[in-house]
């Protein structure tokens, strides 16, 4: 019997992480017939008829035989179009028409087009980290996502633009090849890639920072509270509210946000471009290894699974795309409650799993919630001439404010109210985004050393022995704490979170212990609970 096998390695995305796949191809005597094994979803069904189209198309010949491709593991669903590349190249390998390179362990990543042309696929820098932690010596993949590949180092990239240009090179031109230069000459040679290997210099290559806002805090004029909030906030990584009428810089402080935090360490920085490249939305000339914080913005109209992922092939949702920066909700109570009832899970856990029939995807989900709301719904209750007067009933006002739940305010660690501002006209010299961003980078930098060798890195990360151990209050902070806990009847959750936001303004102010002021600024920033107690009675 006249039977033939070749494999090869390949890869999909698992989440946000790349999985290997091993491409096993079997040519056997028989009627002819093509399948394709190994749970693949449609998508990889058809990539029969792509493969087949392009190898005939460049050329060479599809077997006349029975052709079972086999994607390992088997029990593990394969989806996308990221393996036509592998499999081609098997069937040409199991056919003897080419001889691939025995001297290098590849992964091969592409998807065809019927004439032979490589199209680029997403999650690509995922996939070869994958190949470079798993120990191949090169990648194989389209030349469009040869960029994005380069970022990391350690491992070879080879740019293809057609599957012809695997043909030795004379006079930097591909030989021609053809069935008939194949049955006369024997199978095509490939000795080395070499020809077509892509070098990079990642020092000159622009920065990419996704849905970045570079407006400056000087453009936000008095406010002078509100922009020590905004700092407490940035330095610790806490969550944030901004209550107040229409026009007074809610939108403005928050979206200068970005403007005061540091750029993303490597490890950072490395697992937020997985992310966007893994949904998609990581192109050509854009690649190059995010180093600011994400800042995303979604409308009101959003869903639950487009806030924390989902569909039928699970993908990142807004959470995850925040990750390591800034998830602003504007106009809070404009949302759907289920859409922000969803967050709870992510803000907790810093995490977001995603269950499917088959299998659990997790996607990484630690961000800074920040949002924005108005105190009624038209916006003026509670305010002072010269603003308008407040036209909406009690009962109004309530059921505007019960569309956010208890649980969720519970989670923010900073209620802010913000006013008209008084003379914010004579305010000649406003505070500036890099006189902010000094006073975080230094927070921060107590903090890296504080939780050197730990699994945090801020404050609000605390909980349980790390919070009582490096959060230490002294007795008359302790004692302010415990007749506040007592007075407005907080939660325990509050209770924690106010505890770490004092060590974020202790840390702003280079102390070692926290102090009763420390302790009674970041009281003052828990609005909600105060009028909830006032209301209570």
């Amino acid at each position: 019997m006249f039977i033939m096998y070749g494999k090869l390695y390949s890869a999909c995305l698992y989440g946000i992480d790349g999985r290997l796949i091993e491409v096993e191809v079997d040519l056997s005597n028989g009627i002819p017939h093509t399948m394709i094994v190994g749970l693949p979803d449609s998508a990889v069904r058809e990539a029969v008829e792509r493969v087949r189209a392009a190898i005939k198309n460049c050329g060479y010949a599809f077997p006349l035989q029975r052709v079972t491709i086999n994607l390992a593991p088997a029990d593990l669903r394969k989806e996308g179009s990221a393996f036509d590349l592998a499999i081609a190249l098997g069937i040409l390998s199991a056919s003897k028409q080419v001889v691939l390179p025995a001297n290098e362990r590849l992964l091969m990543i592409g998807e065809l087009s019927l004439d032979g042309l490589l199209r680029p696929v997403s999650g690509v820098i995922s996939m070869v980290d994958l190949a470079k932690r798993q120990g191949f010596d090169a990648v194989l993949l389209p030349w469009e996502n040869t960029e994005e590949a380069m970022l990391l180092d350690g491992i070879s990239i080879y740019g293809l633009k057609h599957l012809n240009e695997l043909s030795p090179t004379e006079n930097g031109r591909s030989k021609p090849h053809s069935p008939s230069a194949q049955t006369k000459e024997g199978p095509l040679v490939i000795s080395s890639f070499a020809h077509l290997k892509c070098s990079s210099n990642e020092t000159s290559r622009p920065s990419h920072t996704p849905g970045l806002l570079t407006e400056d805090y000087s453009d936000v004029l008095g406010q002078l509270h509100a922009k020590r909030a905004m700092t407490i906030a940035a330095a610790g990584k806490h969550n944030i509210m901004l209550i107040g009428p229409p026009g007074t810089g809610k939108t403005m402080l928050i979206r200068r946000l970005p403007s005061i935090l540091p750029e993303l360490s490597q490890d950072e920085a490395l697992e937020v471009t997985k992310i966007y490249s893994s949904a998609g939305k990581f192109k050509g000339a854009e690649s190059t290894l995010i180093r600011s914080r994400p800042f995303r913005s979604p409308h009101h109209t959003i869903s639950a699974a487009g806030l924390v992922g989902g569909g039928g092939i699970p993908r990142a949702g807004e959470v995850s795309l925040a990750h390591h920066g800034v998830l602003f909700l504007d106009e809070l109570p404009e949302f759907a409650r289920n859409a922000l009832e969803v967050l709870r899970q992510p803000l907790e856990e810093r995490k977001v799993t995603i269950s499917r029939s088959r299998a659990a995807f997790t996607f990484p989900a630690s961000f800074q919630l920040a949002v924005s709301l108005n105190p009624c719904p038209c916006g003026f209750f509670g305010g002072q001439p010269p603003l308008p007067r407040c036209t909406c009933s009690p009962y109004r006002v309530a059921q505007y404010r019960e569309r956010i739940s208890g649980p969720l305010l519970d989670r923010i660690d900073m209620h802010v109210e913000v006013p008209l501002p008084a003379n914010w006209l004579n305010d000649k010299q406003p505070l500036s985004s890099e006189e902010m961003r000094k006073a975080v980078l230094n927070a921060q930098e107590l903090q890296q050393q504080r939780y050197k060798g730990l699994e945090i890195s801020s404050n609000s990360e605390l909980s349980g022995k790390l919070l009582r151990k490096y959060a230490r209050l002294n007795r008359e902070a302790a004692q302010l704490l415990e007749a506040t806990f007592q007075s407005i009847g907080l939660s325990m959750r509050a209770y924690d979170r106010i505890i770490k936001l004092s060590r974020t303004i202790a840390d702003l102010e280079g102390a070692d212990c926290v102090s009763a002021g420390h302790v009674a600024e970041a009281i003052q920033y828990r609005q909600l609970d105060h009028r909830i107690a006032d209301a209570n009675g």
